[in-house]
């Protein structure tokens, strides 16, 4: 069962107000499809609720407007941002997933507390070629640093 679809991951409201293209090329949508066969489907299968993308690939121009990394893997259509219906939590939740299904690159729980690991998003990449890092990492609001976690306990 494919719980998500390319076009949820091109789709970018600020694209469509700023009238930016953000479609992708073939090597752009093979990423986008293990992206979503190796990590999206199985962890929304898992989660049993929900799952939406607030973010998925970005062309460079949306990409520079919405403050993004130059080296982000969403300018490859290997990550994604996630969150659920059940806010933080839910979101911790679908991290945990994420994270115990092992197939993943980089998961950051954004816009945390200072005290906590409850993200308002998550963003996960997965590439399909060459080795996935494993890493998670947080960004705590208000900040723009990402430190490991060693856990998600």
């Amino acid at each position: 069962m494919h719980w998500f679809t390319i076009s949820e991951l091109l789709y970018s409201r600020t694209a469509v107000e700023r009238r930016i293209w953000n479609g992708a090329t073939a090597p752009i949508e093979a990423s986008l499809t293990a992206l979503v066969d190796s990590v999206l489907d199985p962890a929304r299968e898992r989660y049993g609720r929900a799952v939406y993308v607030s973010s998925g690939y970005r062309c460079p121009e949306l990409n520079r407007i919405v403050g993004g990394s130059r080296q982000s893997q969403h300018l490859k259509g290997e990550a994604a941002d996630l969150l659920t219906s059940a806010g933080p939590a839910g979101n911790l939740e679908l991290a945990r997933i994420i994270v115990a299904l092992g197939n993943w690159d980089q998961l950051i729980l954004e816009n945390v507390g200072p005290h906590d690991l409850l993200p308002k998003w998550v963003h996960v990449s997965w590439k399909p070629y060459g080795p996935n890092r494993h890493e998670i990492r947080k960004c705590v609001v208000g900040t723009k640093q990402y430190p490991l976690v060693k856990s998600l306990s």
